[in-house]
């Protein structure tokens, strides 16, 4: 199974012509053999028997957070371990592929699967851990997750923060100007009033899609604003219960501001209002980072 370094994929380099063959088709040999594996960096991504792309985020701190917004501060300094996330949006195609249906009000093949609930998305991370082989990680009775567990979840917040920056202190993973945000992500300033293929923007430094736009993404944890005030440091998971769940990235209809990557949203779990179509909500998976794809 090949496996692609994301944040050096755009480099280049030239052979001089003077180099005989067999010493370059040597040199060539013992990169391939020598070549790190993905535990070892950030932004490297390997098929997943799903034929989802994920990347591997190593292990690492972060300033999380913003002072600009009350349920976003104080930035504090927080620490994740290592892990999986889906290089992409969960897309229509997949979605369907696994759960036999496809919820999505603004069709798509390639665009993100949304009008899922948060309870959908999980349904979707066993469905996937099943058809793998893998532990499934939500106890569907009592919604809870097994963070031990081998199979999909969902990220936490801290996790898909920390994934979002990828290393950036500013209001995005490009930096701090809003006017940049048309060649990374989509939202109402280029949307044309509706999602996109998943893919279609530039990446950040990690080789993560649309973390800045096209659908907001379900993370596993209870939304709360005293808790994200009084989080551990190390590896937060949000509170142990709550009535709507945390919402991260911007999406297709939202400001440039809204698509920050310290911004928090909330929703219930199951969508109280049936009639309110919410085709700007989708979602991505994650994996422990011992358990390769």
């Amino acid at each position: 199974m090949e496996v692609i370094n994301m944040k050096n994929s755009s480099s280049s380099s030239t052979i001089a012509p003077s180099i005989p063959v067999f010493v370059v088709l040597a040199a060539l040999a013992m990169m391939a053999c020598n070549k790190a594996e993905p535990e070892q960096a950030s932004g490297q991504g390997e098929e997943s028997g799903s034929e989802i792309k994920m990347v591997l985020i190593s292990a690492g701190h972060f300033m999380m957070g913003s002072e600009r917004d009350i349920d976003t501060k104080p930035v504090a300094k927080v620490s994740v371990d290592a892990f999986y996330m889906d290089a992409t949006e969960v897309t229509q195609e997949i979605y369907e592929k696994i759960i036999e249906e496809n919820p999505s009000r603004i069709l798509g093949r390639k665009d993100p699967v949304e009008q899922v609930t948060w309870l959908d998305a999980i349904k979707f991370c066993n469905a996937r851990s099943k058809s793998e082989g893998l532990e499934v990680c939500y106890d569907m009775e009592t919604r809870t997750c097994n963070f031990e567990a081998n199979g999909y979840r969902l990220p936490t917040e801290a996790e898909w923060e920390y994934a979002c920056r990828a290393g950036e202190e500013g209001n995005y993973y490009f930096g701090s100007d809003p006017s940049k945000l048309k060649a990374n992500g989509w939202f109402k300033g280029n949307s044309r009033n509706r999602h996109h293929a998943v893919g279609m923007k530039a990446p950040n430094a990690f080789g993560l899609y649309d973390m800045s736009g096209n659908v907001q993404e379900w993370c596993n944890d209870w939304y709360g604003v005293r808790h994200y005030r009084d989080r551990p440091e190390s590896n937060p998971r949000g509170p142990d219960a709550g009535e709507k769940k945390v919402l991260r990235g911007g999406c297709w209809n939202k400001t440039a501001e809204s698509c920050s990557n310290w911004i928090r949203d909330n929703d219930y779990p199951g969508f109280d209002d049936a009639c309110i179509p919410l085709s700007h909500i989708g979602f991505r998976c994650v994996r422990k980072a011992t358990a390769h794809p």
